[in-house]
């Protein structure tokens, strides 16, 4: 593709044909304000309508503003952003959106994080010029997000990611002119839509209309309770993206600073959902293993590619969407749960407490896992495995509101024995990582631990759809597929529809990059650089551990012999397996 020059504030520029303006002016360090363009460049996440106009810059020749960020460059143009003109409509834009949006600052839940806030201030608006009508629309609360439509701005970011990257299609516009709003079909709660709280809407969201639902108050009063016994559990995603919000570069490995600062909230255990994620290997990569044996012998009923289950955003996407294809993804619960079902049994019994005097939290970079713990299947006579789950930025509020020093804790390990893990564990959080810790495992079953190598390079990376191949021994080559979002999720699940699926194992994740991009990890407006050093930090954890495979972690073993007996055992099946629901007839039902 040729280069194009132009001039954009007296500076000349070379880039690509096709590039827009406000690109070419990032390239050369110029910011250009805009609400609605949002772009994780590399991760396939974006969206580019061109709604907002806050982005106006001014073309030499052309009569009207041109909005910049969907005007290409073309060769001689010269542009100035900085002119009396330009800024002026950007004023007055967003002077009009300000007019029509509650003035809540104190209460809502993206003060501090809030685009049109930082603008606001940016472009010194200090008083609203236009008065008049503005909008009004009900909360409405599930599981994982909470949805306030007063504070829309109709950027349409969460439909572009809820339509193109997702192809789930729960929100879009609706009405027209001022009533004009994102909702969902005939405003209906997202519980009965399609919506599969991947969150994503709520990450991309430059506003509070979209949030998550906020448990930390709940929190506080059962650290506060004398008679619950309180037991954490982390995710491997947090401990490479809880350090930004305390002012850390991004990938900043803080793992024993933050088994240090939930011990000062006040938890009785803090735990590392690690452990459970070891323990989710040994059930799913022994399926795996158990389906291959017999597709390999000729068993026409298995099903295979295997499909992971971590992703519990996955797993409502093809509750709902594909349900027919029953069978494919694994029965093993997600790391969470298999850690709160393991930690209200076998944990509970060595510490002698009943499982209803037990409050399990985790910790996750994931809204969609605030949903999982209310599953039905997830509970024992209605008392759930895991009671509810915070997101990152919410321990992070926490540990700021109880004045916790960060940078000054000391680190700490987590306790036994649900805190040992290994560093097939830790790779679960990116994109890749669940299909490694599970081949690692495979490969020494297969080859009586005979393995060439740790690092399967081939299996990582951070594209959207991802192939490999790992030859395990003659006659055995195990195809490999990795995915990330759930638009590429549906081209898996179609592919085996029509029975033409190569693969003997799928991973999905609903993501960009995998959980280390969850809707629940800090927010980063758009820089894909802070993802990529997650992403890195992630693999230099594993290569940091001096255990590196999920079999061989001591306390797994011990859990095992002590407890479950064996992998797919009739015990670990009752407890660390679920299984799938129907969930498109009962959304078609609603309709």
């Amino acid at each position: 593709m040729a280069n194009i020059k132009l001039t954009i504030d007296n500076k000349v520029v070379e880039v690509p044909q096709g590039t827009t303006i406000l690109k070419a002016a990032r390239q050369m360090g110029i910011e250009i304000p805009t609400l609605c363009n949002f772009e994780l460049e590399g991760l396939a996440l974006k969206n580019h309508p061109g709604g907002c106009r806050v982005c106006m810059v001014e073309v030499a020749g052309r009569r009207n503003l041109a909005p910049a960020c969907v005007t290409e460059c073309m060769p001689d143009m010269v542009v100035k952003t900085n002119s009396l003109r330009a800024i002026n409509a950007r004023r007055t834009v967003l002077e009009l959106m300000l007019s029509d949006h509650p003035n809540d600052c104190l209460q809502c839940a993206k003060s501090g994080k809030c685009e049109l806030q930082t603008l606001a201030a940016r472009m010194g608006i200090r008083e609203i010029p236009y008065k008049g009508e503005q909008s009004s629309y009900k909360i409405q609360v599930s599981p994982s997000i909470v949805r306030d439509m007063s504070k829309c701005i109709m950027c349409r970011r969460c439909e572009s990611v809820c339509y193109e990257y997702q192809s789930v299609g729960a929100i879009g516009a609706v009405d027209r002119g001022f009533p004009a709003v994102v909702s969902t079909a005939f405003d209906r709660n997202l519980l009965d839509t399609s919506c599969v709280f991947c969150g994503q809407c709520v990450a991309v969201c430059p506003v509070g209309a979209l949030t998550e639902n906020d448990h930390t108050g709940r929190l506080i009063k059962d650290l506060n309770n004398p008679d619950k016994v309180t037991v954490v559990q982390v995710a491997p995603a947090v401990r490479v993206a809880l350090g930004e919000e305390f002012g850390m570069e991004p990938g900043s490995i803080v793992t024993g600073k933050l088994a240090a600062a939930l011990k000062a909230l006040g938890f009785d255990y803090v735990f590392d959902t690690d452990w459970g994620a070891d323990a989710t290997i040994m059930e799913e990569g022994h399926e795996l293993l158990d389906r291959l044996t017999k597709y390999l012998a000729g068993d026409k009923n298995v099903k295979i590619p295997l499909m992971t289950s971590c992703c519990p955003a996955w797993v409502n996407f093809y509750e709902k969407h594909y349900p027919h294809l029953s069978g494919y993804p694994s029965s093993a619960k997600s790391p969470q749960q298999m850690f709160g079902a393991l930690a209200k049994t076998y944990f509970a019994d060595k510490i002698n407490t009943k499982r209803e005097d037990m409050i399990c939290v985790s910790v996750m970079p994931c809204i969609a896992k605030k949903y999982e713990v209310e599953r039905d299947e997830f509970k024992t006579n209605g008392n759930p495995d895991v009671d509810y789950s915070i997101s990152t930025r919410e321990l992070a509020r926490l540990i700021k509101l109880c004045n916790i020093d960060f940078d000054a804790l000391e680190p700490v390990d987590f306790d036994s024995p649900l805190g040992e893990s290994t560093g097939a564990a830790v790779i679960f959080g990116a994109t890749g990582g669940v299909m490694e810790a599970a081949v690692r495992t495979a490969y020494a079953v297969l080859t009586d631990g005979k393995l060439p190598k740790i690092d399967f390079q081939e299996i990582r990376g951070l594209e959207g759809i991802r192939e490999a191949t790992v030859h395990v021994k003659d006659g055995l080559d195990l195809r490999l597929a990795i995915v990330y979002g759930l638009a590429n999720a549906r081209k898996m699940l179609e592919m085996i529809d029509k029975g033409e699926c190569p693969y003997h194992a799928i991973e999905v994740m609903a993501c960009p990059g995998g959980c280390i991009d969850g809707a629940g990890q800090p927010y980063h407006h758009g820089d894909a650089s802070i993802v990529r050093a997650r992403w890195e930090a992630t693999y230099k954890a594993d290569r940091d551990m001096p255990i590196r495979m999920s079999h061989e972690n001591p306390s797994i073993q011990t859990t095992y012999k002590e407890f479950l007996g064996a992998p797919l055992s009739e015990k670990a099946h009752h407890l660390l397996h679920t299984h799938y629901f129907d969930k498109k007839t009962k959304i078609e039902s609603v309709k």
